[in-house]
């Protein structure tokens, strides 16, 4: 079974580091075996995963805490205005 990701989402966010970061949110997805066309059909898997900009993993906890994994830095969300006003 091919598998791709899918861009859901992108949001600003600041590290407990001071650093802002770039989160993006993705889907996996699934072709479907049984149909053989050239554009596929590709469905939901139900998994997602969050990745920094930089391609890192970033782990989203089930109470919506984001942290850095290896490096212990958290993250929170934060909106474009927020970040101009801090620099």
């Amino acid at each position: 079974m091919e598998k791709m990701l899918h861009q859901l989402e992108s949001f600003n966010t600041r590290g407990s580091d001071g650093n802002t970061y770039v989160v993006r949110g993705y889907e996996h997805l699934a072709r479907l075996d049984a149909v053989r066309d050239v554009q596929g059909q590709w469905e939901p898997t139900g998994e997602a995963e969050y990745k920094l900009e930089d391609g890192r993993p970033v782990v989203v906890e089930a109470d919506g805490t984001m942290t850095i994994p290896d490096s212990g830095i958290r993250l929170k969300r934060v909106e474009r205005a927020d970040i101009a006003t801090a620099r």
